[in-house]
């Protein structure tokens, strides 16, 4: 099994802050994201600055965008984003955009985030079609403080076999990261559990241990 990517996400409003956890942890981590907080507060300079700093890392934007979709997203891809999230909520018009943004910005990619959709399935489904790359089984904050998880999303999503790789957010730390990994995750998003840490190069690294090892 190849071993599934790394995602850290980088939610702190602080450009310092984040760019010394994304030093600080840049052994362990593929995937560098800037949270949606911070790419609200902070914009396309922070971006600019990961990409100068790290640019040999996948830096993914999650603009969870709902409408004008090629217009919002090809501005951060020409920026250097790798990878930008669209809501699955938005519908096939405006998913269809930021694909067609990402082709536009050099063979880029496009997440489709399931966050509050209700029939996920069909719209994993939908997205496959339309040509986007990655889905996004993704627990938001508020979910998660409700004591929802991603698992069972994941499971019934990997069921279909539409060939892209699943990203899965939602909670994830070292002692589920096995379980995400054997459930079919090909991205597995991080947060708290790393920037939350007293150690977080620490954290980040038995995080990478436990997928490598999950992996073998």
């Amino acid at each position: 099994m190849a071993r599934p990517l790394i995602q850290l996400a980088l939610d702190t409003l602080d450009v310092e802050t984040t760019l010394g956890l994304a030093r600080a942890t840049a052994d362990y981590i593929d995937i560098f994201e800037i949270g949606t907080p911070s790419i609200k507060y902070n914009g396309a300079s922070l971006l600019k600055a990961l990409r100068t700093e790290f640019p040999n890392k996948k830096i993914l934007v999650d603009l969870k965008t709902m409408d004008a979709g090629a217009y919002e997203a090809a501005p951060f891809y020409a920026d250097g984003a790798d990878i930008a999230t669209v809501l699955g909520v938005s519908g096939a018009g405006t998913i269809a955009g930021v694909i067609k943004a990402a082709a536009e910005n050099g063979s880029k990619q496009v997440q489709v985030d399931l966050i509050n959709v209700p029939d996920k399935l069909a719209v994993a489904a939908e997205a496959a079609k339309l040509g986007a790359q990655i889905i996004g089984v993704h627990t938001g904050l508020d979910a998660q403080a409700a004591g929802q998880t991603p698992f069972a999303d994941l499971q019934a999503i990997a069921g279909l076999n539409l060939g892209l790789t699943i990203s899965v957010a939602g909670g994830i730390k070292a002692s589920t990261a096995e379980q995400v990994v054997k459930a079919g995750a090909g991205i597995i998003v991080v947060g708290a559990a790393i920037y939350g840490a007293a150690d977080p190069k620490a954290a980040a690294k038995e995080i990478y241990d436990v997928v490598v090892a999950a992996a073998a």
